[in-house]
């Protein structure tokens, strides 16, 4: 059965790249959000098997979203993509329970690379 995943981003764009490179590599994207206000109501709907969630987003940010998604299931697997690879935010995104980070511009192996280990 195919891995399912929620991918959280506010520009289309990069949520169309995303579901690209998921779609190629056997992932079926279950779920798409542009803020992390619909990132929480969808995971709560979808119960995807992981989550790409980006920082920076309108209504919440990816690290108040990633905070309120564990504390209502501490398993959730959540992979951070910015294009913020400030040092500060990634720590951050891992204290809040991120699983790993990923900085955009991204390439596809470095995705699939954190997904593997979001889910290991």
């Amino acid at each position: 059965m195919a891995t399912k995943v929620l991918i959280v981003d506010d520009a289309a764009f990069m949520r169309m790249m995303l579901r690209d490179i998921l779609a190629k590599n056997g992932f079926e994207v279950i779920g798409e959000a542009d803020n992390g206000r619909a990132a929480v109501q969808m995971y709560g709907e979808l119960k995807p098997d992981v989550v790409t969630m980006d920082i920076t987003m309108p209504e919440m940010d990816g690290i108040a979203a990633v905070k309120e998604i564990k504390a209502g299931d501490p398993a959730a697997k959540i992979v951070m993509v910015s294009a913020m690879g400030q040092q500060a935010m990634v720590i951050e995104a891992i204290r809040s329970g991120a699983a790993d980070f990923i900085v955009k511009p991204f390439q596809p192996d470095r995705v699939l690379e954190a997904l593997g280990k979001a889910l290991s």
